[in-house]
This record gives structure tokens, C-alpha cells and sequence, in this order.
């Protein structure tokens, strides 16, 4: 597709022959004499780059360059200027033109200038399709989230996303902690800025300061040259500080400082930078537990937990599974170009049935590996992974997720609810069904429903 220049002049001869050379060469080309006309067409029409004069009555080229830099920054502007006024287009440079071209100028000049200000346009605007689709993939929008554990976390992102306030998130690792720190950062103001991510666990403790930090040139073995660190990265946006729990505590105070002075310095600099980032961490530790141990200073957890959102592990979410298992199904077929439709009644039972210790992360790999081992165009409990199938050791993983210390009879209501909002799970609601399942009466299941504030569709 044509590239759209838009050109404006007061000197309606140059607009002729701009026209003329530009369409030439493919181009489609609007021209206008009056400056404020051509902002009044940015608005209502697509438009690629924009030439225009310098001196203009009412509007100068620099005006309409200021005006585009603040409305329409992917818009390359093109400066003309006659020959006599270098220092104007000079001017126009530093403060954001594309390039600048001198009256009378070359044709072929003109076209290389343009030609390299479309290449431009079109990056830009590819980068804008990029961040697009990212922050539609990470929205909030595209969590599966059917149970009530989920939709108080959704409910959460909703409510902090819009702050600048550091969000706290907990969970056992694998239940999708990263996802719902983007979908806070895609939600905020900040989505238009970086999102930044460090794994604390990833990295030994000198590494990942000067990861955090960044460093000067030759303040350490190796630093052949000045490099930024996440913190200067993430300026202007978001900061994911995934594993939390594992900073030592020399890193605990340097981070500290950032949340408090909101500055940085270089590992081996002395100069101090301000940074605008929004902090989220998260952590599968119970981190008041390693504040009473001494192993996490108090004053930081306090500075972190501000909002705390808590991820509930897949075994308590089971109306979820059925969801998840049909989204990666859909991913792996479309990665591996195959036609899998389903899974059988028998496979979900065991996929809801599962305990999933490895959450949501696990249930991903088992559906990737059934989607491209599978026997038939449907996955069968055949296709399932033998641990998924093994209903001893799903019984005794269970028992052993039980607290140490707990009251028996507690402890058998708790377990016996479960079972049945599993069985309401499995059957879609439907007591009928649900009470087959079970092996109980109607009225019986409907007394259980009532004690364990469930509903169920009556038919």
C-alpha cells in the first residue's frame, strides 16, 4: 500500500511540483497551502509523513513539527527551508524533525529523504502493532477465570492497576503470577512504557545487583563499558520482581532505598538517578514467616505489600480446568498445525480430579504433550500422562497438602465440600447428575449444597 504524505506550503508552485515528484513515484499525496487545515486532516485521516515549509503565514513549520511531536509522535515531519535559514532547520532538528530539506532542493535528495522517513513510519507503526497485540494478549480480559477465588484477584487488577502503588503478588509457583502482573501493568497508565522483568532467583546476588542497578565502566572485572540496569529500563513503567523472597539482605536495603528515594546509583558510580517505576513483586515464600526468622527486613515487606493479591493454586479452582485445558489445546494446535478437537468425558474427569502441585504451568505441559502425542483427533485417558491417571498417589499427595495440625472433623467437612463442588464441576451443575456421581439421594446432595453455601442447576 502507497504511503500517505501529507505537504504543506503557502507557495502553491512547490506544492505542484512536490505533488508531482511524489506521486511519480507511487506515492499518494495530499497538499495544502494553510497549515491549520493540514493539523484539522491529521485528525480525520491516515497519514504516513508530513513535509512542510517552514515560513508560513499563522503557523510556522516549527508549530506544526511541536504539534505533531505532542499529538502524533510516530508521524515523521519533514522540515523545508530556503537556503539562507540553516539555523531555523537546525533548530527543527533538535527538537524532534525527521530531516530537513533545502529550497531550491534536489529531486533526488527529496526522495531519499522521504523514502528513509517511510521506512521509519512504517517501524513505528509495526512497533505500535507490537505493543498493540502484547497488551491485548496480556489484558485482563484474555485470564480465565470462571471460580470466585479468580475473580476477587481480577477484581484486584481492576482496582490497583489504575495506582501507583506496589502490589504484593503470592501464590505457589507455576499459578500464573507474571500474567496478572501484566495485566496490571496493561491496564495502568503506564501500558504505553516498558514492563520489566527480573527472576531473583535466577541470578547470584552480585549479578543481579548490577542486573537491578546497572554499572559504570570498569567498576568490576569484565565492565568494558556503561550499561543501564532494570531500574532505568523500566523508567516511566513497571518493574516485575518475580521470587522476591530470595533477595539477600544487601539487596533488601538497596532496594528499600529506590522505594523511598525513588533514585538508583550505578554498581561502581557515584551519581544518583531519579527513576519513575511502579513496583510489582511476587513470591511463592510466606514472607511474614521470614520476617519473624530475620530472614526478610520487616520495613521492605511493609514497603512491598501495600496491595497483596493472593493467586489460588488450580486444586482450588477446579471449574477453571476445563477452561485452561481447552485455551492450551487451541495454542498447541495452532503451534503444531493439528486438528485435536477435544478431550474425552474420561480425560477431564482425571484432569479435574488432579491434584496439579505444578498449578496452572503444569497443566500447560501435560495439555502440550497430549496435544502432540495423541492417539486420535480426541484426547483419551490413554493419552494422559501416567502420574495424572494414578489415583493412590493423587489421594496421597492430597492427604500430604493437609496442614500438620488440624481438627478431624473440621478437616472431613472441608474435604467432603470439596468433593462436592468437584462432582458440580465435572456434571456442569446439574444436581441430578451430580448426586449420581456421588451416590446420593437428591435431597441428600441438596442438604450438602446448603451447608457448603454451593448451587447447582435443579434438572
Amino acid at each position: 500500500m502507497a504511503a500517505n504524505i501529507l505537504i504543506l506550503d503557502d507557495e502553491k508552485n512547490y506544492l505542484l511540483i512536490l505533488e508531482s515528484i511524489l506521486e511519480d513515484e507511487g506515492y499518494h499525496v495530499t497538499t495544502l497551502s494553510d497549515p491549520e487545515m493540514g493539523l484539522a486532516y491529521l485528525e480525520d485521516s491516515e497519514v504516513d509523513v508530513v513535509l512542510t515549509d517552514m515560513k508560513m503565514p499563522g503557523m510556522t513549520g516549527q508549530d506544526v513539527l511541536e504539534h505533531c511531536k505532542k499529538n502524533y509522535p510516530h508521524i515523521p515531519v519533514l522540515i523545508m527551508t530556503a537556503f539562507g535559514s540553516i539555523e531555523a532547520a537546525v533548530e527543527a532538528m533538535r527538537i524532534g524533525a525527521f530531516d530537513y530539506i533545502t529550497k531550491p532542493f534536489a529531486n533526488e535528495e527529496l526522495l531519499l529523504s522521504i523514502s528513509k522517513a517511510v521506512q521509519y513510519a512504517a517501524t513505528q507503526q509495526e512497533n505500535i502493532r507490537l505493543k498493540r497485540e502484547i497488551r491485548d494478549r496480556y489484558s485482563k480480559d484474555n485470564i480465565i477465570a470462571r471460580g470466585k477465588g479468580m475473580e476477587q484477584v481480577l477484581d484486584m487488577v481492576d482496582r490497583a492497576a489504575p495506582s501507583k502503588s506496589t502490589v504484593l503478588i503470592l501464590g505457589e509457583s507455576g499459578t500464573g503470577k507474571e500474567l496478572v502482573a501484566r495485566a496490571i501493568h496493561t491496564s495502568s497508565p503506564r501500558r504505553e512504557a516498558p514492563f520489566v522483568t527480573v527472576n531473583c532467583m535466577a541470578l547470584n546476588p552480585g549479578v543481579l545487583e548490577s542486573e537491578l542497578f546497572g554499572h559504570e565502566k570498569g567498576s568490576f572485572t569484565g565492565a568494558t563499558a556503561m550499561r543501564k540496569g532494570r531500574f532505568e529500563q523500566a523508567n516511566k513503567g513497571t518493574l516485575f520482581l518475580d521470587e522476591i523472597g530470595e533477595l539477600t539482605p544487601e539487596l533488601q536495603v538497596k532496594l528499600l532505598r529506590v522505594l523511598q528515594e525513588h533514585q538508583i546509583e550505578r554498581v561502581g558510580g557515584t551519581e544518583t538517578f531519579d527513576v519513575d517505576i511502579r513496583i510489582v513483586a511476587a513470591t511463592n515464600k510466606n514472607l511474614q514467616e521470614s520476617v519473624a526468622k530475620g530472614e526478610f527486613r520487616e520495613d521492605l515487606f511493609y514497603r512491598l505489600n501495600v496491595v497483596s493479591i493472593f493467586m489460588p493454586p488450580l486444586r482450588e479452582r477446579r471449574e477453571d480446568i476445563p477452561l485452561l485445558a481447552a485455551h492450551f489445546l487451541e495454542k498447541y494446535n495452532k503451534e503444531n498445525q493439528m486438528e485435536i478437537s477435544g478431550f474425552s468425558s474420561a480425560a477431564m474427569d482425571y484432569l479435574t480430579a488432579y491434584e496439579w502441585p505444578g498449578n496452572v504451568r503444569q497443566l500447560e505441559n501435560v495439555v502440550e504433550r497430549c496435544t502432540v502425542l495423541a492417539r486420535n483427533d480426541v484426547i483419551d485417558a490413554d493419552d494422559l500422562p501416567p502420574e495424572i491417571k494414578d489415583e493412590e498417589a493423587q489421594f496421597k499427595s492430597a492427604v500430604d497438602l493437609l496442614p500438620t495440625k488440624l481438627n478431624l472433623a473440621d478437616t472431613m467437612d472441608k474435604i467432603e465440600g470439596a468433593l462436592v463442588k468437584r462432582a458440580l464441576v465435572r456434571t456442569d451443575f446439574v444436581q441430578v447428575k451430580a448426586a449420581e456421581m456421588l451416590g446420593l439421594s437428591k435431597s441428600n446432595l441438596q442438604y450438602k449444597l446448603k451447608k457448603y453455601g454451593l448451587t447447582g442447576k435443579a434438572k
